[in-house]
């Protein structure tokens, strides 16, 4: 047993790493991935009233019955660079397959800034992420179905909106995963070096 669950855990990390190798143009991607956010119509909003947002250009997601996801990203308040994060997540259940996607959490506030970036944050196993479309070749869909996200489960929106202060939203760059299970992503936060 112990060593089936080993092969699952490798098997993974290696499904993961592939989509989240860290690219030679890395202010490239970070760049193009806002502008596909503000292209998109259920996001584009959020950049006009937002106090600040994570954004996760590339996340790897893979899994054999235990997942796991990875993705760096960056934080920024009225626009301006903050400092980085890393997005990790591990989930059991039933699940099968990869996937790469992109991430935005918008912050509403200085209270849901200030709690992502107090150093170590995450989001409880109930919460869920809008969904989106930015391509005709993307195929939409990650953790959960379109909903609204948050930290706590429960209230849901299929459009996006704030729950406790802050707003969820990915977009499928490639791959198919199939999953029943939902898990807690976790957060750390790293003020940029002067």
């Amino acid at each position: 047993m112990k060593s089936f669950l080993t092969a699952i855990a490798a098997s993974t990390c290696l499904i993961v790493s592939l989509f989240a190798a860290p690219t030679a143009h890395a202010d490239e991607s970070y760049d193009q991935a806002v502008v596909n956010f503000q292209k998109a119509k259920e996001t584009s909003k959020f950049f006009d009233t937002a106090y600040g947002y994570a954004l996760f250009p590339t996340v790897g997601k893979g899994g054999i019955g235990i997942g796991a996801a990875y993705g760096k990203g960056r934080v920024y308040q009225g626009g301006v660079y903050m400092g980085d994060s890393s997005l990790t997540q591990l989930s059991i259940g039933f699940q099968l397959g990869g996937q790469a996607y992109s991430e935005i959490i918008f912050f509403k506030d200085a209270k849901s800034y200030e709690a992502f970036t107090s150093g170590s944050f995450e989001f409880d196993a109930q919460a869920s992420a809008v969904a989106i479309n930015m391509g005709a070749s993307a195929q939409a869909g990650t953790t959960g179905n379109s909903a609204g996200a948050g930290q706590s489960g429960g209230n849901r929106s299929a459009s996006g909106s704030y729950i406790n202060g802050m707003a969820v939203f990915t977009a499928a760059k490639g791959g198919l995963m199939f999953e029943a299970a939902l898990a807690g992503q976790a957060f750390s936060f790293e003020p940029k070096a002067n």
